[in-house]
Formats: C-alpha cells, structure tokens, sequence
C-alpha cells in the first residue's frame, strides 16, 4: 500500500502543477507559475483507497464513473480541507471569492469537470500499476 500511496501522492503533486501552471498562462503570466502545498501530498496519496471503488463501477458507463468520480473527490476535497481547517486552523487552498460556486471556501463546484476527467485517469494509472503489478501490500 506504501508504494502506491507514495505514487498517488506524487502523481497528485505533478498534476496540480502542471495544471496550476497552465491556469497561469491561461491568466497572462509567461512565468507559468505553479503552487501547490506539502499538505497535498498525503491527500492524493488518499487514492490508494478508491482502488476498490474502480472495482466495483468499471463496467459502468464511462459517463456514470465519470459522475461517481467527481462526486467523491468533491466530497473528499471538502472533507479534507474542512478536517485542515479544524485541526491547524487553516485550510492551504482556499477558493472564497474567487468563484460564486465555492462552497465554504474548500471546495469549487466548477472544477466538477476537471474531478470528472481526473476520477477517469486515476483509473488508467490504476490498470497501470495493476499491470506492472505494483501490488498494494
């Protein structure tokens, strides 16, 4: 379970990279300056247990996974940032103001897309790591 843990988590890290990078194009900066938190890593590493959800919904339609996907990793944003908040006082990403779908600062309903397209390609790097039988022990 530690190596895929360990996997999830950096692989959490260089997406939210890339796609806060891009989102810093997006916005007019040449820099492409990304950011993401060291508290970010143990939460993408949080996909080592939605291992059994791809089980169970992977001959749903890609649409409804999609759905399943986006949901619980809303659910999980909030959870864990609300879990942050309460423990140190502070969440390390906080969304108030920046769109009118936040939801107590913690979560966007906007990025439900961007949940949804990630959910489906924690998928394919889960086949991935099944067949280079990186095992969760």
């Amino acid at each position: 379970m530690g190596k895929r843990f360990f996997i999830y988590g950096m692989c959490g890290w260089i997406a939210e990279i890339l796609f806060t990078g891009a989102g810093s194009l997006w916005a007019g900066s040449a820099s492409l300056t990304a950011r993401t938190y060291l508290w970010m890593f143990p939460i993408y590493g949080l996909a080592v247990f939605l291992e059994p959800v791809h089980d169970q919904i992977r001959t749903s339609p890609w649409p409804v996974r999609g759905v399943i996907w986006a949901s619980i990793i809303i659910g999980m944003e909030y959870g864990t940032g609300w879990l942050l908040r309460s423990l140190i006082g502070v969440c390390p990403w906080d969304y108030s103001g920046y769109s009118r779908f936040a939801v107590d600062g913690l979560i966007r309903l906007d990025y439900f897309p961007v949940w949804f397209a990630a959910g489906l390609l924690f998928e394919k790097l889960h086949d991935f790591l099944n067949h280079i039988q990186i095992h969760v022990q």
